[in-house]
């Protein structure tokens, strides 16, 4: 089993004094096509104006650019699950499961960075970093160079899993799932949920963390108190949950 997720705008900004290698991610032998995207993100916040930064660094807090305009290289790493807050992962309790639900978290929730690409949750190295949703750098579409160059390392990796997809919209520009895959949908009162499908993600990975989650039968047999399955839509290779959220 393997579940994609989104990263967080939202960061924790301590960890270790050291900077991230090519052993700090899965896929080290890919290492220097996420070194291509850090290299030109650094390049480009050196030599950019203060509305420039602005605009890829999405908020004009001038303490805020002061902070994020320096030399991502010397700033400190932790492991990445620790790295990002939110909503997402205020549900997801990562810090309140046990050993074995964590490890279980680190090896099976992959989260796809706008800056760093695909990365496991236990990866080890992720420093603090600021980049808008979407932002290109001088025109060059993120997304696109880490779907180009990434594809191929993900479908070998997830050819055997059982795969659930919880990352938002945006993020399934990094990589098109190429077998048959699992989305869910929350809904509340007849109406799909928006800002907070993300608490619910939480949720759900929380749940899964502590039930082992293996398969995708696994998944359809666990309970959570709160969502209730109202509909499983089957289209090409997707199957999409409609769970609606009850008090």
């Amino acid at each position: 089993m393997k579940i994609l997720f989104s990263p967080s705008e939202a960061k924790f900004n301590d960890g270790e004094n050291k900077s991230f290698n090519k052993d700090s991610f899965i896929f080290p032998e890919l290492f220097d096509k996420r070194l291509e995207i850090i290299n030109m993100y650094q390049e480009y916040i050196n030599g950019a104006s203060k509305e420039e930064l602005q605009k890829i660094f999405g908020t004009k807090k001038d303490d805020v650019i002061d902070y994020y305009n320096d030399d991502i290289f010397k700033r400190p790493t932790k492991k990445v699950i620790q790295r990002y807050d939110g909503v997402a992962f205020d549900y997801l309790k990562y810090e309140q499961l046990d050993a074995t639900q964590q490890k279980y978290i680190d090896e099976n929730v992959m989260i796809f960075s706008n800056l760093f690409g695909p990365m496991l949750c236990g990866d080890t190295g992720l420093p603090d970093y600021k980049l808008k949703q979407g932002e290109s750098i001088n025109g060059f579409k993120i997304e696109n160079f880490y779907k180009e160059n990434f594809t191929n390392a993900l479908d070998e990796f997830l050819k055997d899993e059982d795969i659930i997809d919880l990352r938002a919209g945006f993020y399934e520009k990094f990589y098109k799932i190429n077998k048959p895959y699992t989305t869910m949908k929350f809904i509340k009162d007849g109406k799909v949920v928006s800002h907070w499908a993300k608490a619910y993600r939480g949720i759900i990975l929380n749940e899964m963390a502590k039930n082992n989650i293996k398969t995708i039968d696994d998944f359809l047999n666990m309970q959570v108190s709160s969502l209730k399955v109202e509909e499983i839509k089957e289209q090409k290779l997707k199957k999409e949950i409609v769970f609606s959220i009850i008090e």
